[in-house]
C-alpha cells in the first residue's frame, strides 16, 4: 500500500474519500480494489501507518503562539465531491484573518511519486471552500526523518489533484476496476499484490498479443 490510510467504501452519490486520492495516484487499480471491490490487506507499511495515525487522529484543539491547531478535523468540498478528515490543520493568524495550513502525517520518508502531495492539496482545496480564504500551502510530516516537508499548492499540483479526482470519479461511476499495469517499483510495496496479482493477470494478455503479432508477420511473409 502506498500509505497508512485504511479502507473507506464508496456508495453511489457519496463524496470521494480523501484517502482514495492517495491510492489513485499510486495506482488507480489499487484505489478501485479498495474502494469498489472492498479488498484490503495489511503489510508492514500499512501497520506503521495505523500506529502513526492513532496519535494524530485524536480530535482536539489548542492555541499557541498565534496558531490555532485543530486535529482530526472533518473537511469537504461540494464542488469536487470529496470529503475526509485532516490529521491536523493549523489556523495561522494574520491581519486579514486566519489562514488554514493542513499538516498530514505519513510513515517513512518522502516518496518519488506525488500521491501524498495530491492528498494534502485536496485538503487545501476543501479548506479554501470551507473558509472562503486562499490556502497556499501545507506540510507533510514524515515519521522517519521526523520533520515537515512544506508543499506549495501551485497551479501544477492543483491541476494534478483535480485531474486525479475526475479520473477516480469516472472509475467509481463506471463501477469497473481498471486492468493491471505491472510496475516493479510500486507493485512490490503494495499490500494488495497477492490479491491483485498483476503479473498473472497480464500474462494471458501478453501471450494473446504475441500470437497476434506472430500471425500478422506470417501473413506478410511471402515465403
Amino acid at each position: 500500500m502506498s500509505g497508512g490510510e485504511g479502507r473507506e467504501d464508496v456508495q453511489d452519490g457519496e463524496p470521494i474519500p480523501l484517502s482514495a486520492l492517495q491510492h489513485a495516484v499510486f495506482c488507480l487499480r489499487q484505489a478501485a480494489l479498495i474502494h469498489l471491490e472492498r479488498l484490503w490487506a495489511d503489510n508492514r507499511f500499512t501497520a506503521e501507518g495505523h500506529v502513526l495515525h492513532a496519535v494524530a487522529d485524536k480530535p482536539g484543539s489548542r492555541f499557541s503562539r498565534g496558531v490555532r491547531r485543530v486535529s482530526a478535523l472533518a473537511i469537504a468540498s461540494r464542488r469536487l465531491n470529496i470529503a475526509g478528515v485532516a490529521d491536523v490543520v493549523e489556523f495561522r493568524a494574520s491581519p486579514q484573518g486566519e489562514t488554514a495550513y493542513p499538516v498530514e502525517y505519513k510513515r517513512g520518508k518522502a516518496k518519488l511519486h506525488r500521491a501524498d502531495e495530491v492528498q494534502l492539496c485536496a485538503q487545501g482545496l476543501c479548506l479554501e471552500e470551507m473558509t472562503g480564504r486562499p490556502v497556499p500551502a501545507g506540510a507533510l510530516f514524515y515519521a522517519e526523518p521526523k520533520r515537515r516537508l512544506e508543499v506549495p499548492f501551485d497551479a501544477e499540483l492543483r491541476a494534478l489533484t483535480e485531474r486525479t479526482i475526475a479520473d477516480l470519479a469516472a472509475v467509481f461511476a463506471s463501477s469497473r476496476t481498471p486492468p493491471p499495469v505491472y510496475r516493479a517499483d510500486r507493485c512490490r510495496a503494495c499490500s494488495l499484490s497477492e490479491l491483485c496479482r498483476p503479473k498473472q493477470v497480464m500474462r494471458p494478455v501478453l501471450a494473446w498479443r504475441q500470437r497476434q503479432i506472430a500471425g500478422l508477420l506470417s501473413e506478410e511473409d511471402p515465403s
